[in-house]
């Protein structure tokens, strides 16, 4: 428990719904620790079709106020709301993420920072000039740039963009909602993910050919929005969609799962998923691609398995040690317990607030500014 509570808004994706996006299980988690720190959370939601209806799985958190909001003009009715907020945090592929972080930084009385779940993505827009959700001139009225990767890009967010401090704050895992579990294997290699043009080549060669050179074996691709055009080998079973709740069947029901990660991810480095952390926490052995800074959260060879190659993944799946997937999964649990859980992250994200905190307010906001 902290000394002092914070009041926290966070204006993020979703929540709400966990249907063909990452970002609610890691707000889930983050913020369900956060507030069990002693802090209070108020979570503003866009309120969209997509995520409605049957695919929104958690309406009422129990944990925090979940609040909708219809358009950007909605928000005038929690002004005050911000504006009393010791911080304010706005989320990456906020609808309108643009003029909500413009709202922000003129309503807010206390710290901004901007929560990038997607930093390589968002660069690469910005670098063909693609402001969907940020825009380079709000970067430096954000007190702390919180980015899904670290490494180098943190030094380019603060050099390049302005940002007054970037901060790595990845994506980690509650280790009560992802226990490991005794249960039958149903596939030798699994892969959870919505599909991306991007990713897909990688699956191709990292489950799909493997899938079909060894027709023997069993195989699962979970996930939204995958074209019709695909041609899965008769031994790959699919489904639209697994809640994060039958997360833990999922992993315990695979031999191997396989972390896939977007090409702008890679070309950054230090970007692991939430998946990753979230398979590794149910002690199920991960197959991962290969991007510069993943031997910083997981050892090579001893926590996690890499492959570039569909000989690599076949070569591991015929592997005639049986005791090895236990020995990875294991090991890769105790690591995630150590270092990547939800409780991990919400004690830095409490630092880094109360670091801007102790900095001040880092820009005026544009009412301010405009009367000077």
């Amino acid at each position: 428990m902290t000394t002092r509570k914070m009041k926290v808004v966070v204006l993020g994706l979703s929540l709400s719904s966990s249907w063909g996006n990452g970002h609610a299980t890691t707000y889930r988690a983050l913020l369900k620790a956060f507030v069990a720190r002693g802090h209070e959370v108020t979570f503003l939601e866009r309120d969209v079709p997509w995520y409605s209806g049957p695919h929104r799985d958690l309406a009422d958190p129990a944990w925090c106020r979940l609040l909708f909001y219809r358009e950007v003009a909605d928000l005038e009715r929690h002004r005050e709301l911000i504006a009393d907020a010791d911080a304010v945090i706005v989320g990456s592929y906020v609808p309108n993420g643009v003029a909500v972080g413009r709202l922000v930084q003129d309503w807010a009385r206390g710290v901004t920072a901007f929560y990038d779940i997607d930093t390589p993505v968002t660069l690469a827009k910005l670098a063909r000039g693609d402001t969907e959700y940020i825009a380079p001139d709000l970067i430096p009225g954000y007190d702390v740039y919180l980015s899904f990767t670290g490494g180098p890009t943190l030094d380019l967010i603060e050099r390049r963009y302005g940002s007054p401090a970037a901060r790595a704050l990845y994506c980690s895992v509650d280790p009560a909602s992802y226990p490991p579990l005794e249960r039958e294997r149903r596939w030798d290699l699994s892969y959870l993910g919505t599909y991306s043009p991007d990713r897909q080549p990688v699956l191709e060669r990292l489950l799909i050919e493997p899938a079909r050179r060894l027709p023997h074996l069993r195989f699962v691709v979970a996930g939204p929005q995958y074209p019709d055009d695909i041609v899965w080998p008769d031994n790959v079973e699919r489904f639209q969609h697994v809640g994060p709740v039958d997360h833990p069947e999922f992993y315990a029901a695979s031999r191997y799962t396989l972390n896939v990660t977007r090409a702008d991810m890679v070309a950054a480095g230090w970007s692991p998923s939430v998946r990753l952390f979230e398979a590794a926490s149910c002690a199920t052995p991960v197959i991962s691609d290969v991007w510069s800074g993943i031997e910083d959260i997981l050892a090579p060879g001893r926590e996690i398995l890499l492959a570039t190659s569909s000989d690599q993944v076949v070569a591991i799946l015929s592997d005639a040690d049986g005791t090895r997937p236990a020995r990875i999964g294991q090991a890769a649990r105790a690591r995630i317990l150590g270092a990547h859980t939800a409780d991990c992250r919400a004690t830095e994200l409490e630092s880094y607030l109360r670091e801007a905190m102790q900095r001040g307010r880092h820009a005026p906001s544009r009412r301010e500014a405009m009367a000077v």
